[in-house]
């Protein structure tokens, strides 16, 4: 009559478990290892991430926001994607967006796009997500760009390295 109850709570215990491990933000990973430790080196987690495939399979639930300079903007960023920027990023210009809209920020590999991420956060904004992995992890999925040559700005070989594909990566 006793093993019942302990086995009921085993198996509720497990399944809060599983819940809350698939719900931790930490979970998201790279298509790559060595691009995934890397992305983990970089990224503190202050703004919770959504992984790019459950960006890519609803993208009309976000505001998608890019946090990089505006000639990476130019050569290619995620369709419905808004040049938010980085260096220059002024969180004025978001002052008319309901603070209950969903955002998703990402720049190259998420570093940037965390700490804009963080500046929404500040201003009230209550849900806002880093794009692990960012533009990168993006195209090593092969998903879709826009912008004016479809191919990733990568700063320089260092950087390039991280995306997957070469026939998208434009080195400056």
């Amino acid at each position: 009559m006793n093993l019942i109850p302990r086995f009921l709570f085993i198996g509720l215990a497990l399944m809060s478990f599983f819940q809350l491990h698939s719900q931790n933000p930490k979970n998201a990973s790279c298509s790559d290892r060595s691009f995934d430790k890397k992305v983990r080196s970089l990224i503190q987690y202050r703004v919770p991430v959504l992984d790019v495939d459950s960006l890519a399979a609803h993208p009309s639930q976000y505001l998608i926001l890019d946090a990089r300079e505006r000639e990476e903007f130019d050569v290619s960023h995620l369709p419905e994607a808004q040049f938010a920027g980085y260096k220059h990023f002024d969180i004025e210009d978001w002052k008319d967006i309901d603070k209950n809209t969903r955002i998703v920020v990402y720049c190259s590999v998420g570093y940037r796009s965390e700490k804009i991420g963080k500046k929404l956060k500040k201003a009230g904004f209550t849900h806002v997500f880093n794009l692990y992995g960012g533009l990168f992890e993006w195209v090593n999925r092969h998903h879709p760009l826009a912008g004016d040559s479809k191919k990733v700005h990568t700063y320089n070989k260092k950087w390039s390295r991280w995306v997957m594909n070469p026939a998208v990566v434009k080195v400056w």
